[in-house]
This record gives structure tokens, sequence and C-alpha cells, in this order.
């Protein structure tokens, strides 16, 4: 990890990861709009540019406003080609931020997503500060599944997010239990995520 005194970075040894900015909608408006994320995560309508900057204002904007966290852009280091997201989110009447992780599919199957959560979830242990993280993830994405269980999240049971009409599992882990997973990552498996 790197920082400097303009801009925070997160990198890893494929990968660069910064905040995301109103710059960034185009790639919001792929990631909202990739068939997976709207089967696994859903349709937020969002199908302009306009749109997709007044999404992140009140989104991505209002968390690192509000918290000091969210999620990143996520970008191929050897050309900066954004590839993604993936970071923290803090939903409004949860006391636990989770982990969120969208690779464009083009992307997929390189083990960019279990980079980019693992560097995230390091952030969130010692440059945050969290105790805690979950993750909330459908049943059916499967690839998904099998990142939080990569990752050592361990599954708490089924719960249904406000304004959804599905259950989805709940993942967890606590800062004392990352430590016992961290030998187990190697960003060179591949997953589809």
């Amino acid at each position: 990890m790197t920082t400097d005194n303009t801009e925070f970075r997160l990198e890893t040894s494929r990968l660069s990861m910064r905040r995301l900015t109103l710059a960034d909608a185009e790639l919001m408006l792929a990631v909202w709009n990739d068939p997976a994320f709207i089967e696994h995560v859903g349709d937020r309508g969002i199908y302009t540019l306009e749109q997709a900057q007044d999404a992140l204002t009140e989104g991505a904007l209002k968390l690192y406003e509000q918290y000091g966290y969210g999620p990143f852009r996520v970008a191929l280091r050897e050309n900066d080609q954004a590839i993604g997201t993936c970071g923290l989110f803090r939903r409004e009447g949860y006391n636990d931020p989770d982990i969120g992780w969208s690779i464009l599919p083009a992307f997929c199957g390189n083990g960019y997503a279990f980079e980019a959560a693992c560097a995230v979830q390091t952030y969130a242990w010692e440059e945050v500060g969290l105790t805690r993280l979950v993750a909330y993830v459908s049943a059916q994405n499967k690839p998904s599944v099998g990142l939080a269980r990569k990752l050592g999240l361990r599954h708490e049971g089924m719960t249904r997010l406000p304004g959804d009409d599905e259950d989805v599992c709940l993942y967890s882990m606590s800062h004392e239990r990352q430590s016992l997973h961290v030998q187990d990552r190697s960003p060179d498996r591949a997953d589809r995520s």
C-alpha cells in the first residue's frame, strides 16, 4: 500500500486502486449494467452518464465523506485500464461495513477480484481499524460465494437487505480470524468473480 499527500492508493503486484471520482461514471455505468451484476446484485436503473454521476455523488462520494472509506476503482498497474471496483460499503441501518467487488466480464477469471479484495481486507484492518467485516452475496453467485470463502469469511446464515425481494448469504470475519488465512492467499490462482 502506498499513499501520498493528495490521493490514497492501494497497490498489489498487478493492480492499482484509488477512490472513485465523478470521472469514473463511465466505469460505473459498465459495472452497474454488467449482466452478472444485474443478476446477482440488482438492476440499479442507471443507464446514462448523468445518472451514474448522480449515483456516485449519493453513494461512493457520500461514503468517503461520512465514514472515510468506500469503494475503489480497480485498474491494471501496467496501463491503468479500469477493470472494476472493490471496497468497503456501509449500509444504512447496519453496524458492520461490508466488502464488495465487481470485475468487468472481460477481466474475470484472472484472480483480480481476489487480489483486490485481499488488499481491501488489509486496508480495513490496518488503515481503517475495523475489527469485523461482512459480505452480502447472492447464493446463486457461485464465483462470489467461493471468493468470500477464500477470503476467510464464514457463512453466518441468510438475511434480507432492505428493498430486496430475495435473501442473500451473510458472511463475516473478525480481525483475529483474518490472520489465520494470510498464508493461503495466492493471487495467481484464477477465479471467476
